[in-house]
């Protein structure tokens, strides 16, 4: 049987401040980000807004070591795979930073093969980042491979154990935590016009929810929140900011819903921004969860959906 190919889709991340610039450049960019109808406005906007935001997003990465481990994670969970999954040639594509799609194609093309599977490290869907990532990957193929790509996995049990598992880990033998599934924000506008994001992530906390109850352990509440609010429009509610403020004098788990592998926006926004401001809003103490990564329970899970 000839090899497929496996394409783990994921935003990318900078590694220096030169390739920061790159992805904010590429980010604002992109028509499902931004949706201005003229690619002229959206290439001005896009340097306006790299001018402004550079300098204070890289004194952010400088916080954390000046680059973000999505890369190195993501080349482990490679290396998993490629034990597990023989029949298939595994490679990665970024939408914003290198390796971008082109590599990956080109990557393919060198071993002859024609049978390629998408595998958006997305948990859920949404146009700016599943959408996003899928459609510039079929673009740049330029109809050179049968392609088929997996469908959101929020359902997945193994992959749900996998959260439950890291949750517990966290939570250690203390009884007295409110867990917060922390996902990604996105504009409010981009749901009414019919992005199912919202609907996603709230069905996959249900689901936790109910798979947490089997565990042997008291979680005192289980809340949902977004992260990473941008500008002046409505965006996806509650904000994480407005939901700490509801646990003062009280225990926190923050797990990283949208996310699979650790980033600038788990790292940074989630362990460091939003912990200074759980102090500053007398929250007992504050945990955070890293994503499922290369886990080895996420690995199996993994394994089950792409056979499926």
């Amino acid at each position: 049987m000839s090899k497929k190919a496996l394409v783990l889709l994921n935003m990318g991340a900078a590694r220096s401040k030169d390739e920061l610039e790159v992805f904010l450049t590429n980010m604002f960019n992109d028509k499902n980000i931004i949706t201005f109808k003229s690619n002229t406005l959206r290439s001005m906007f896009a340097s306006l807004i790299v001018t402004l935001r550079l300098n204070k997003v890289w004194d952010t990465y400088k916080e954390i070591g000046g680059k973000s481990p999505l890369h190195e994670l993501t080349d482990l969970l490679v290396e998993k795979l490629n034990k597990i999954l023989p029949d298939y040639f595994i490679t990665t594509a970024m939408r914003y930073t290198s390796p971008f799609a082109q590599t990956a194609i080109a990557r393919i093309k060198k071993e002859n093969i024609k049978e390629v599977v998408l595998l958006p490290l997305y948990p859920q869907y949404s146009t700016t980042t599943t959408k996003s990532s899928v459609e510039d990957f079929i673009e740049k193929s330029n109809e050179e491979f049968n392609i088929t790509t997996i469908e959101p996995f929020y359902k997945n049990e193994m992959y749900n154990k996998a959260i439950c598992d890291e949750i517990i880990n966290v939570q250690s033998k203390y009884n007295d935590f409110h867990v917060i599934f922390s996902a990604h924000g996105i504009p409010q506008k981009m749901v009414d016009k019919g992005d199912p994001y919202q609907q996603q992530v709230e069905e996959h906390v249900e689901l936790l929810k109910e798979k947490l109850s089997h565990y042997a352990t008291n979680i005192k509440s289980i809340n949902l929140a977004y992260q990473s609010k941008i500008g002046p429009m409505k965006w996806l509610s509650p904000s994480l900011d407005n939901m700490l403020k509801n646990f003062k004098n009280e225990k926190v788990i923050v797990y990283p819903i949208s996310f699979i592998v650790d980033n600038s926006e788990t790292i940074f926004e989630l362990d460091i921004e939003y912990r200074e401001l759980a102090k500053k809003l007398q929250v007992k103490e504050y945990r955070v969860c890293s994503c499922t990564n290369d886990g080895d329970t996420f690995v199996k899970a993994l394994e089950e959906i792409i056979s499926l």
